[in-house]
């Protein structure tokens, strides 16, 4: 077979990689402690499947308008409201998982050439689909600045010229857990207005973090008409095998987009929009429960990482911190695999050369065996 050149451009997700080696051992015998995992450890909040089971019941199970029931896109652009964001049912379309919104945005948006920017570390498939729709990639790194954006405006304002098309910004983030400041979005405001630059704003750990409060990018001054805010369920409702997400922006890049949505995924599963629907409105107390149990992993690791040594940022948000590791961290994190049985993802997957990434998505004493094993394997 002959295979596009766009196909070519990509490599497989390391983290999915990663995920699959661990499962291999683990089938072989090997008790795995994986850290790689990027999706919570909690089941979905029992009233949001029962509310799935019940949307089934009731015959919910054909096809939806494409851009997702009107209940829950009126649901989703009321949270964007309260989340300071202008924001109608007409501004929003739900898809299968937040990555498809994501891909779609991108597809949109980007053209052969386009430049597009990212903040390194940045999740490995903002690169895969930058690639795909044919940009050309212009990275930050934020590792000098422990992760943080806003030491980093200076390196930020040389990358963004009138000839960037997009800017990719992930706040709480994945691999890192930053939650970027106010003041360091008002700077990413103030270029993206200078020079004219659409924003895809990744807020899919929104709801996950401690103490930091995320601010909404679109809904700083002068924002709502460049931003493309994606969202889903995945993460804060723990449904990342129901595959639900959202993406919101201007009606012009709705109509847009939705011509590849329709033509690609036709609409998101019916009942799982429905049990969507039910999430958004009633588990408030689920999501603070999960936060609190990750808060208290988050202390925990680092304290464990401390006392052998390992310093580490503190993460604001998210369920990840990095670690500084070898210089080649693709083979660091395959001796963690090989030899302690413990999976984490290699830092240059994420554009951060020299890290691993490490999922605390796992009880505390499971973390703490990982940490033992690694320091047993001399890898700490």
């Amino acid at each position: 077979m002959n295979f596009s050149e766009r196909i070519r451009r990509v490599e497989p997700s390391a983290t999915l990689a990663i995920s699959n080696l661990a499962a291999e051992l683990e089938a072989e015998g090997a008790d795995v402690v994986d850290l790689s995992v990027g999706e919570p450890d909690f089941p979905t909040p029992e009233n949001v499947v029962e509310a799935g089971k019940a949307a089934m019941d009731a015959g919910h199970t054909g096809y939806t308008s494409s851009n997702g029931i009107l209940e829950l896109r009126e649901t989703i652009a009321e949270k964007l409201r309260d989340d300071g964001i202008d924001c109608e049912a007409g501004n929003v379309i739900v898809t299968p998982g937040a990555k498809q919104s994501l891909y779609e945005a991108v597809q949109t948006l980007v053209n052969d050439g386009d430049e597009v920017v990212l903040l390194d570390p940045a999740w490995v498939s903002y690169e895969a689909m930058a690639k795909l729709a044919g940009g050309d990639l212009n990275r930050v790194d934020l590792a000098p600045h422990d992760f943080q954006l806003e030491p980093a405006l200076d390196d930020l304002a040389e990358a963004v010229s009138d000839g960037t098309e997009l800017l990719i910004v992930n706040s709480p983030n994945n691999p890192t857990g930053a939650v970027y400041s106010d003041a360091a979005l008002v700077g990413v405001r103030d270029l993206a207005v200078e020079h004219d630059v659409t924003v895809i704003s990744d807020e899919i750990y929104q709801e996950i973090a401690y103490g930091a409060e995320p601010t909404s990018l679109a809904s700083l001054d002068g924002m709502a008409d460049q931003t493309v805010t994606v969202n889903g369920f995945s993460k804060a409702y723990s449904m990342t095998g129901w595959r639900l997400g959202y993406f919101a922006g201007p009606e012009e890049l709705v109509s847009e987009a939705g011509k590849l949505h329709s033509h690609s995924v036709s609409c998101a599963t019916n009942f799982v929009q429905r049990a969507g629907v039910e999430a958004l409105r009633n588990t408030d107390e689920s999501v603070e429960e999960m936060v609190e149990a990750f808060a208290e992993r988050r202390a925990f690791l680092l304290d464990r990482l401390g006392e052998v040594g390992v310093e580490a940022p503190e993460p604001d948000g998210a369920f990840y911190l990095m670690i500084p590791v070898s210089e080649d961290d693709q083979q660091w994190c395959e001796e963690a695999l090989e030899e302690a049985h413990v999976a984490t993802v290699p830092g240059s997957a994420f554009g951060a050369p020299g890290y691993a990434r490490i999922s605390y998505a796992n009880s505390k004493e499971r973390i703490g065996e990982a940490v033992d094993r690694l320091v047993d394997a001399e890898l700490l």
